[in-house]
């Protein structure tokens, strides 16, 4: 009975060693005297098919998603905590300009900031970097996951060339940014053209001064009036000239930390002063209460001024008009605010217009108080987006 048993429990032993190294030609005879043993042996070679069944499944299934990673257009590598990269496609070799890629010290030989931007990369970032060489010019944009593999801690970086898309984008902003400037200054340049003519006519004619006896009083009253609204339309051109000039000279934030209380507090009242008709509710919601925003307080406190205005006069003289400043954290740990109010919100038509520089709606306004708030919030590492439903509510969120 004892020998019996050691040779069965060897037996399921040998089994499992097998089993453990991947070895599937281990056979047992299913062909013998005693019954048990014979169905024993029989269970464990159906055990051993069974397991070496999906074990070739799954090396297929590895091949298969090995492959498709390796024909992707998106570059794919895999970081540990030491820098050894662990797998890395073809494509991220060939946008890193490096192979084979074995350590992230060897993107030291590419660009030293590149090695430097890996070394720090932290999990759920976002980087964009350039890379250029006599050849051509690559935008990089980085994207990290953490994840975990055989108890160990690696990070995956996804990157991807937007170098074409960004040449497309900038090219559209720039055709719309001309379209813009040109209605602008064809506004302001037409009325002078055309009542400079009209004054011309009566000190020329036929290409000949006009004599003095054929000058009367209306003349010289059309004159004076015609040559004020030409220094009207001169000085509207200099201050577009201006708010341009504001645009592209811009200062770098001065960031320091700031209580969100005292900047929502503080813009709040400002808002106040705008809406002293008492038709708008302005309502100021933080959570938590003791949050902090690296910020320069004073752009910031602009760019919050200006949306606040914004929705002020979307709003109109709506009853029940509310305006909402909330301050917070997002699900991804992004630091935000948001200014919403119940307007009757932004037409699809106009959603992609509103940020583009002297674009506007209002029959006054010089239209840079949008892009001017977005360059601000793209100084401070952030951006600035809007989501607007008709005829329900408009929010901007600033993201930090």
């Amino acid at each position: 009975m004892i020998n019996y048993t050691n040779h069965t429990n060897r037996k399921i032993a040998y089994f499992f060693d097998a089993i453990k190294n991947e070895d599937f030609t281990l056979r047992f005879p299913e062909k013998l005297s005693l019954k048990s043993l014979e169905e024993l042996n029989h269970s464990l070679n159906m055990l051993n098919t069974m397991i070496q069944d999906i074990h070739i499944k799954k090396q297929i299934q590895e091949q298969y998603y090995q492959e498709i990673i390796k024909q992707s257009d998106i570059g794919i590598m895999t970081i540990n905590k030491k820098g050894h990269i662990l797998f890395a496609n073809k494509k991220i070799e060939e946008l890193l300009s490096y192979r084979p890629l074995n350590h992230i010290k060897q993107l030291n030989q590419v660009d030293p900031n590149l090695y430097e931007l890996f070394s720090k990369l932290m999990p759920f970032e976002r980087k964009l970097v350039q890379l250029s060489n006599e050849r051509e010019k690559k935008q990089l944009a980085l994207k990290s996951t953490a994840l975990a593999l055989n108890k160990e801690e690696l990070l995956l970086v996804v990157a991807q060339d937007i170098h074409q898309e960004l040449d497309e984008k900038e090219t559209d902003s720039w055709v719309r940014l001309i379209r813009v400037l040109t209605h602008e200054i064809m506004n302001t340049i037409t009325p002078i053209t055309s009542i400079s003519e009209s004054i011309l006519k009566y000190y020329k004619s036929e290409n000949e001064p006009v004599s003095l006896q054929d000058f009367n009083k209306d003349h010289i009253k059309n004159t004076v009036r015609g040559l004020e609204v030409i220094k009207e339309q001169g000085g509207d051109l200099m201050l577009f000239v201006e708010s341009y000039r504001s645009f592209l000279n811009l200062p770098p934030p001065d960031k320091a930390l700031v209580p969100a209380q005292k900047i929502m507090n503080k813009v709040k009242v400002l808002l106040e002063q705008e809406s002293k008709n008492g038709s708008i509710t302005i309502e100021t919601i933080i959570n938590p209460e003791e949050i902090e925003l690296f910020i320069d307080e004073k752009q910031i406190s602009q760019v919050l001024v200006n949306l606040g205005k914004n929705a002020a006069q979307s709003l109109g003289e709506q009853e029940n008009g509310l305006i909402k400043i909330t301050t917070g954290t997002n699900s991804k740990g992004v630091k935000y605010i948001e200014v919403w109010d119940n307007g009757p919100g932004i037409s699809p038509e106009l959603i992609d217009e509103i940020f583009v520089p002297f674009f506007t709606t209002k029959k006054s306004g010089t239209g840079i108080g949008l892009s001017l708030s977005r360059q601000i919030m793209h100084l401070h590492g952030g951006n600035l987006i809007v989501h607007s439903v008709q005829p329900e509510y408009t929010s901007f969120v600033l993201s930090f």
